[in-house]
């Protein structure tokens, strides 16, 4: 046991200065960040709020790239091919651990991209019309009573405010009927108009009619209550299971990145993630900074990839 020990220390010692160097080298030119969505997106503030406060401390400049496109998939897979070297990497999305599910990719987000830091989390919301029940013990009673009677929209087949209601018809034994929107704009104009009962949605987007009494608040997705809307609870809270994340945002490198490097952009991110700044301004954006190791983010996104794919073929879900 003795000489095992002996030699696995021999073992590790070696590889220490590759892992120094790694880091030392990093970086060596411009970082640049990929992010899935259009400029203006909830993802592209993340990353440009994070590449200015890392651009002012690395040593080099910090760039945000736009390649918008299937579901942020394109940008996941030129960051998955990208040299591992850790000066490409990927603004990742709660996307991005629905799409194997319901697309062919041709890379494997879980072992072609390494998992950096959870960044950041906006609530999620279920909203409802005032005739709608009142609250989610009336809401599931109901829907038990009369299956596929109440009807919630989504922004469209297979976007996760689709995913939302097919996840609480799995949690609770329900059968919502499901209305797809292309967009959310639409659906939550008929929601308004009493038009269909229910709407899962990003909070952000329903705060102002709720306050203003056009629409009601059943339940909130994500880890803490809503600190505007005080008294709604967490779906969560409510006792249906699987509701306890919002819609997340993280940082991913290429697969074979260092592990010093993985480390080093870790450590850089959970001190943006710390300052009064970048926080006042997530506030503004419903957002909520998170943080923590690589090691449990890539234990996060093991578990929702494995939960979004379990819901999708619960529902048989097609991608449009």
């Amino acid at each position: 046991m003795r000489q095992l020990t002996l030699c696995t220390l021999a073992a590790l010692a070696s590889t220490m200065p590759f892992f120094a160097k790694a880091q030392s080298d990093f970086p060596s030119k411009p970082v640049h960040i990929l992010v899935g969505f259009p400029a203006g997106s909830t993802a592209d503030i993340i990353a440009r709020q994070l590449a200015a406060r890392m651009s002012e401390t690395i040593g080099q400049q910090v760039v945000v790239e736009n390649r918008a496109g299937a579901g942020s998939s394109i940008a996941a897979e030129a960051v998955a091919r990208a040299p591992g070297d850790g000066h490409t990497l990927l603004l990742s999305t709660i996307a991005n651990s629905i799409n194997p599910s319901l697309f062919k990719v041709s890379f494997d987000f879980q072992k072609d991209l390494a998992a950096v830091a959870l960044l950041a989390e906006t609530p999620g919301l279920l909203a409802a019309h005032p005739s709608a029940p009142p609250t989610v013990k009336d809401l599931i009673a109901q829907a038990r009573a009369n299956p596929g009677a109440i009807s919630y929209a989504s922004a469209g087949t297979g976007t996760v405010t689709h995913l939302y209601g097919e996840l609480f018809n799995l949690a609770t034994g329900v059968k919502l009927a499901h209305v797809p929107y292309k967009g959310s704009g639409q659906a939550q104009v008929d929601l308004m108009a009493g038009h269909i009962k229910l709407l899962f949605t990003p909070a952000a987007s329903v705060i102002g009619p709720i306050k203003a009494g056009k629409l009601i608040a059943l339940g909130s997705i994500g880890r803490e209550p809503l600190s505007s809307l005080p008294g709604v609870p967490t779906l969560a809270s409510a006792g249906v299971a699987g509701f306890d994340a919002g819609l997340w945002f993280g940082l991913n490198a290429t697969g074979t990145t260092p592990r010093a490097v993985v480390e080093r952009l870790n450590q850089e991110s959970q001190r943006v993630l710390a300052m009064p700044e970048v926080r006042k301004q997530f506030a503004s954006q419903e957002l909520q900074p998170l943080g923590g190791s690589s090691e449990s983010f890539a234990a996060f996104i093991r578990q929702e990839t494995e939960k979004w794919a379990r819901v999708v073929k619960a529902a048989d879900i097609k991608a449009e």
